[in-house]
């Protein structure tokens, strides 16, 4: 007997081949839903459509362990990709390694299968989580092997009875996890589109976000969030709260053209309300407490750490090796942010910490004895030697 397990989100995608699979031979197909913040509905939904296909269905609760182990360690890193916080790509790690525990639980498999297309960053992603936990079973991916379109997606699933919730005249390719939610497709691939507001359900639009400003305070503990407004909270429902307070003042929407992996330019739509928000408060601490040389290479780490990420590569040595310097940095990352939040703008108005390493005294322009403005003198007419003797040897 055959059997395949799916790495199933109840998507378009992930459903038509689940009848792919029994064409294929496959006597049962089991699929497993990685539950990392999606609505509940859609964690339902997915259960249901399994059902309603034959397959045996699993669902694990990893919204506890996405928030600890991987958003608070993206927020660390300052993760950023030409412009918006990386969310999918930070779940897909996480999804496979609990695709793989199924795997191993339930097995043997003949295949694990994933809906990813041969466009997309996800087949990387989720391929490379898969051989690292489960080496020894072979990956299937019925979309990228047919070259389908999407279009061909829903004709097929509307022959086979398969249940799902686009239409080719209301087609958006939907992604949500605790950190961020993606959408793409249909008309959003024109980049002169502008985005409909029916894309958006995180966010407020900023033209009808509240009025009056709102000030959020943010704690650090050793560079993780612990309070927000004074209230201390686990890392999953502070990121939930954070959605909420950023997203209700229109904080977050990120439209852009994205590099994938494979060399194409496409045109995506992001909301990420908690995210811009916590990242933003940490980087404005993080600035704060360390010193410059540090701050510019932890630039440069940040951006290294965001590409391996991007390309789902966690774990790789180079990952580890990054992970453990920001950890280092991390230590002295405590404090307190004040963030004001209006009609879509995000401004920092304070921060303090035990470990700051601003004086006033040294910095303030009425403070002569501190720090002796003479001293410069010197330090001043070095300043350059080499680029004015280069200068001269010009003449």
């Amino acid at each position: 007997m055959k059997k395949a397990l799916v790495v199933y989100s109840g998507g378009l995608d992930t459903t038509v081949i689940i009848p792919v699979l029994k064409a294929e031979g496959y006597d049962e197909v089991h699929t497993v839903t990685v539950d990392v913040g999606q609505p509940a509905s859609d964690i339902a939904q997915a259960a249901e459509r399994a059902a309603i296909l034959g397959a045996v269905h699993t669902t694990i609760d990893a919204k506890k362990e996405f928030a600890e182990d991987y958003c608070t360690v993206a927020m660390a890193m300052n993760a950023d990709y030409f412009g918006y916080p990386l969310s999918t790509s930070i779940a897909r790690p996480l999804i496979a390694k609990k695709a793989a525990e199924v795997a191993l639980e339930k097995g043997p498999f003949d295949a694990v299968v994933h809906g990813c297309t041969g466009k997309g960053n996800d087949q990387f992603r989720l391929e490379f989580g898969l051989r690292l936990h489960v080496p020894h079973i072979p990956i299937k991916a019925p979309v990228r092997e047919r070259n389908w379109t999407r279009s061909e997606e829903i004709e097929y699933a509307e022959k086979v009875g398969a249940p799902i919730g686009q239409s080719k005249d209301k087609i958006w390719s939907i992604d949500e996890n605790l950190w961020g939610r993606s959408i793409e497709g249909g008309r959003l691939e024109e980049p002169n589109f502008a985005p409909p507001e029916e894309i958006f359900q995180w966010t407020a639009s900023p033209l009808h976000a509240p009025d009056e400003p709102q000030t959020v305070i943010v704690d650090f503990q050793h560079g993780k969030p612990v309070a927000l407004n004074g209230q201390e909270l686990d890392s999953l429902s502070l990121i939930t709260l954070a959605n909420q307070l950023a997203g209700h003042n229109g904080i977050g929407r990120i439209d852009m053209m994205e590099d994938r992996m494979i060399g194409m330019k496409v045109r995506e739509n992001y909301e990420c309300p908690g995210a811009t928000l916590l990242i933003r408060a940490h980087k404005e601490l993080e600035g704060y407490v360390v010193t410059g040389a540090e701050r510019k290479f932890k630039a440069l780490v940040d951006q290294q750490w965001a590409e391996l990420a991007y390309c789902g590569l966690w774990g790789d040595p180079l990952f580890d090796d990054l992970v453990a310097f920001s950890n280092q940095i991390q230590k002295r990352v405590t404090g307190k942010v004040w963030l004001q939040l209006y009609k879509g703008s995000l401004t920092v108005t304070g921060r303090e910490s035990p470990y700051g390493l601003y004086s006033e005294a040294i910095a303030s322009f009425d403070d002569s004895t501190t720090f002796s403005q003479s001293a410069m003198e010197g330090m001043v007419k070095a300043h350059g030697l080499s680029s004015l003797i280069y200068a001269r040897l010009k003449e």
